[in-house]
């Protein structure tokens, strides 16, 4: 196994300028501590015996950077993850979007789409789905397309019943799936107002206003330039006392924009001001 700390510096910042130059995907503003780490497991699992046959293979075979991103992005995600801010969503962003006559709402990073398909139950449930419109994006076409078919282990289905119960929900969560053998397939229904698509958060611009822009558990792997533009993305993006939701982690407090956004719920969750 390669160890993530003789990844030399140099070495790195020349694989990142290989890969924004032949396919302009820039990461060189995101974590190096993260990047070596994800590095060293890519070599690992891929049975590189070194960084140099890395990045020949990304060089030389263009078809491997799509393998190369999604190794590189963060996918780790789950239906109703951290119950309390679905609920806090629930109890307290979703009355006031409740007030708008048609609701747009911006899933930035949205993984494999699990976040997804929980904003879209939610919204059911709060009988706001039919005037709402879920945008959910992300860097990956190759988690985008399983976002899309919506097909999810049944094994998880016991984790997500049990974070559904503690967002609220009152239902039952089988309602809104069908098993079949070791999967389930979540309605179609669910996806009527969902529209998947590639955006890239650090190259890419605003394309709609939106009443509700979340992004959990991204911004965390990003220095803290990166941060700002994508704050300032996010900011251009917002509709006025529109809101915004972050990771557990994560915080708009000490960015550029802080004074744009006054705190709902901890730190997850920022109503734009002004």
């Amino acid at each position: 196994m390669l160890n993530p700390n003789i990844i030399k510096d140099e070495e790195l910042e020349i694989l990142l300028t290989d890969v924004s130059s032949l396919y302009g995907y820039d990461f060189t503003q995101y974590s190096r501590a993260s990047l070596k780490r994800r590095l060293n497991r890519i070599c690992v699992i891929d049975k590189f015996t070194s960084f140099a046959e890395l990045r020949y293979n990304l060089i030389h075979h263009p078809e491997y950077l799509q393998r190369f991103i999604e190794e590189i992005t963060v996918n780790v995600t789950e239906m109703f993850r951290d119950p309390s801010f679905y609920k806090a969503l629930r109890e307290k962003v979703f009355p006031k979007l409740g007030t708008y006559p048609f609701i747009r709402i911006w899933l930035a990073g949205c993984a494999t789409g699990e976040e997804a398909y929980s904003i879209a139950i939610l919204l059911k449930e709060a009988n706001l789905y039919n005037r709402s419109l879920i945008y959910a994006t992300d860097i990956n076409p190759g988690v985008l397309e399983k976002a899309r078919k919506g097909i999810f282990p049944i094994s998880q289905m016991k984790q997500y019943s049990e974070n559904y119960i503690l967002s609220g929900g009152a239902a039952d969560f089988s309602q809104y799936y069908t098993a079949n053998y070791d999967m389930v397939k979540f309605d179609t229904d669910l996806k009527e107002k969902m529209i998947f698509s590639t955006h890239n958060l650090v190259s890419d611009s605003s394309f709609n206003e939106f009443q509700l822009i979340i992004c959990r558990n991204v911004l965390i792997y990003f220095e803290k330039e990166l941060q700002n533009k994508v704050f300032k993305l996010f900011n251009d993006s917002l509709d006025n006392f529109g809101f915004l939701a972050l990771g557990a982690k994560e915080t708009i407090r000490f960015s550029n924009l802080e004074n744009h956004y006054k705190q709902v719920v901890t730190e997850k969750i920022w109503k734009k001001i002004k």
